[in-house]
């Protein structure tokens, strides 16, 4: 069985992002996945990195099943997470509930690419893939960089004195990790992969995936394109979010940066 199967347009005539199929086939399977395993570190390194304080409210761009969201409102945090799969944000608000912060971590299933906040947030994250990096694949159409409308969003968010943490995959790595089920589009810096991803029930599923990988360069202009100032581009993984210089190394980028005064 193929969970993501669209014809290039497709996705853009029907409205439906080529990411909810893989999101409806992984469900709560997503959760077990070992890169989500570092959730805690990272929301620990991103409260001390943007300065979060009890008094802020956090946006989640691509939020998923709410694993950041959640931990944020564990530690006594507001977040709104947004999603574009309905069956994400189904799991995010269920585990919202169980862990006893629904009351002040909310969600709702919203494209990142055209959301528009009706109020401005004091800080902004998108981690992991979760929207930033996913807007390269089947329904694009002719935009050439689809992920700045998000960064435009991003910035639309922040109130003043905002900060946002944006992680994205690393250009250097991927292309020196190549592998067979790989196909680089090195004009476009996307990276279609086929693989296997298991459902609920641990069945495997054929998949396609798009990703779209940057360069520091790239972050910083297109951070500068929307009016956002950087203040820093780390190399980290999952699980270790840390002030690390730029390498070619590490899976990915994390870009901090702010409106200007």
């Amino acid at each position: 069985m193929t969970a993501s199967s669209h014809r290039p347009g497709e996705t853009e005539r029907s409205g439906r992002h080529w990411f909810e199929d893989v999101a409806d086939t992984l469900g709560e399977s997503y959760l077990k996945y070992s890169f989500t395993r570092g959730t805690n570190q990272e929301v620990d390194a991103l409260i001390e990195m943007l300065e979060i304080t009890q008094d802020h409210g956090i946006l989640d761009v691509g939020c998923g099943p709410g694993r950041h969201a959640v931990a944020f409102g564990e530690r006594g945090y507001r977040v709104h997470g947004i999603d574009v799969s309905e069956r994400f944000i189904e799991i995010a608000k269920f585990r919202a509930d169980e862990a006893g912060v629904a009351n002040r971590v909310t969600f709702e299933v919203a494209d990142a690419r055209t959301f528009r906040s009706p109020e401005p947030f004091d800080r902004v994250i998108s981690l992991c893939q979760g929207a930033f990096g996913l807007s390269g694949g089947p329904g694009s159409g002719a935009l050439i960089d689809p992920d700045v409308s998000l960064f435009a969003n991003i910035m639309r968010a922040l109130g003043p004195d905002g900060r946002v943490a944006v992680s994205a995959f690393s250009a250097y790595f991927q292309v020196r990790m190549l592998s067979d089920t790989d196909v680089f589009d090195a004009d476009r810096g996307v990276n279609h992969e086929y693989t296997v991803i298991k459902d609920e029930d641990g069945v495997d599923h054929d998949s396609e995936l798009w990703t779209t990988c940057l360069t520091p360069r790239e972050l910083r202009l297109i951070a500068g394109a929307v009016g956002l100032q950087t203040d820093a581009i780390h190399s980290v993984r999952p699980g270790r979010y840390v002030a690390a210089e730029p390498d070619i190394e590490s899976e990915e980028f994390l870009l901090l940066a702010r409106r200007p005064r």
